[in-house]
């Protein structure tokens, strides 16, 4: 699998996804990794409507993504990997799933969270999660849009000392 971005944004596809990243990566595919997501089947038939012409999405729980990861159908394929949280991400790079960055483009406040940027709102088991991710050498950038300045996610954190 050619994995040409990986995104955290719990809008998931949306206009940005659909025309500038796409674009900007020549994505084939796009893979929105949830298990929450699969069980619901209304949102999984709109995520897959809203594809831009030409582009394939499916909707797969994160054993799925490790299973076709490793797949020989699916070396050559450009993939954008789309997830609402960074805890399934945790879960696919112990399991050998590799990219060597993850862009954070939203995570909606929530009880519990506290605002990280005007974006991205992260609770102590998020933390966590992108401590793990950033030990094996993933680059964690915050960037809502393309056209933003890249923010590394662990300086911002280290400077807000949220928890």
């Amino acid at each position: 699998m050619d994995i040409q971005f990986v995104r955290i944004d719990d809008r998931l596809i949306h206009g940005q996804v659909a025309t500038v990243w796409v674009k900007k990566f020549n994505i084939e595919r796009i893979l929105v990794v949830s298990e929450e997501v699969t069980k619901n089947p209304v949102r999984k038939i709109m995520l897959e409507q809203a594809a831009p012409p030409g582009v394939f999405v499916n909707v797969i729980p994160p054993s799925k993504l490790v299973d076709i990861y490793f797949d020989p159908l699916f070396i050559s394929t450009k993939v954008m990997l789309l997830f609402t949280n960074p805890h399934e991400l945790v879960s696919v790079v112990k399991q050998g799933v590799v990219f060597p960055s993850v862009n954070i483009g939203g995570m909606s406040f929530a009880t519990g969270k506290k605002m990280l940027t005007n974006a991205v709102a992260v609770n102590q088991a998020d933390l966590e999660a992108f401590e793990y991710l950033a030990t094996k050498g993933i680059e964690l950038e915050v960037r809502k849009v393309f056209s933003d300045s890249k923010q590394q996610l662990m300086d911002l954190i280290s400077k807000k000392k949220l928890f």
